[in-house]
């Protein structure tokens, strides 16, 4: 009896140790796997910052759960970032309005899509040192009658939009007189209003603005010699971390050893890759 009970003790203590040798393995199966990818978010629809497209060409890196693929200067810039990290790095589309939610959620580790640190946003998340920065110009019809404007002020009367949730459509009230229009959710949107003439133009950053005018000859940039008056949060471009974030010591030791050469560099091929249709 006394054996029979040893045996069944044994036989418990044993399956014991099995069980928590076996949670023990996958908890550190997951830990690992996690510890192992530097998840960003983008939308993917921001060229020449960011942009889908069909497939792998120019480095564009596979979107997570799609069968297309990201490609752009954000995507080269958190290549370069994954690379320093010593990990992989892994794209996850999400709408602009999603992307703070998604860090703070920790669905993603980070956001490298074109945001600028404003003291607003810095209220919610952190932010790295700046990977780029870029004036603010404005995206209009070639041969219209605002492409020849010095001046912001020379858009009074103008029907003008930007970009929802962000300082682009804050700046339009600084100019007098102006048909202010509803924000749009993206940058194709706008370009659709613009060509068909729903609105004569609206307010990007010079890098997006080459890029509209390089896809679309109807289009073309404007540069102001009296601009819109910003700070300099307002046109830098940072990655987005969750706040008190370890990775934002580490990212800022990273994009330190890009120059401002090599930045120019990044974003000129990724102007002249973008596809066509963005």
């Amino acid at each position: 009896m006394k054996n029979k009970l040893f045996l069944l003790v044994a036989m418990a203590i044993t399956a014991m140790v099995v069980l928590a040798a076996c949670g023990s393995d996958n908890s550190n199966e997951g830990t690992g796997s996690a510890d192992n990818t530097f998840t960003v978010g983008l939308e993917a629809g921001y060229p020449p910052f960011n942009w889908t497209q069909m497939d792998d060409s120019n480095g564009a890196v596979k979107i997570e759960g799609q069968a297309e693929y990201a490609g752009g200067y954000d995507v080269e810039i958190a290549k370069k970032i994954a690379e320093g990290l010593g990990k992989e790095l892994v794209v996850v589309k999400t709408e602009w309005d999603g992307l703070v939610p998604a860090l703070t959620s920790g669905k993603i580790d980070a956001i490298i899509a074109g945001m600028s640190p404003t003291a607003e946003r810095k209220e919610t998340i952190d932010f790295t040192d700046n990977y780029y920065k870029s004036d603010l110009v404005m995206v209009v019809k070639k041969g219209g009658k605002y492409e020849n404007a010095t001046s912001i002020q020379d858009f009074s009367g103008a029907k003008i939009s930007a970009q929802l949730n962000t300082f682009h459509y804050s700046v339009i009230d600084q100019i007098q007189g102006v048909q202010k229009q509803p924000a749009m959710d993206n940058f194709t949107a706008m370009r659709v209003a613009l060509e068909s003439g729903v609105i004569d133009g609206y307010v990007s950053e010079r890098p997006e603005a080459i890029s509209a005018s390089a896809a679309n000859e109807n289009f073309a940039m404007v540069e102001f010699t009296e601009g819109f008056e910003t700070s300099d949060d307002d046109t830098a471009i940072a990655v987005g971390v969750e706040k008190g974030s370890e990775l934002t010591e580490k990212i800022n030791e990273i994009l330190a050893g890009i120059s401002e050469e090599e930045q120019t560099e990044i974003m000129d091929t990724a102007i002249k890759n973008q596809p066509a249709a963005n």
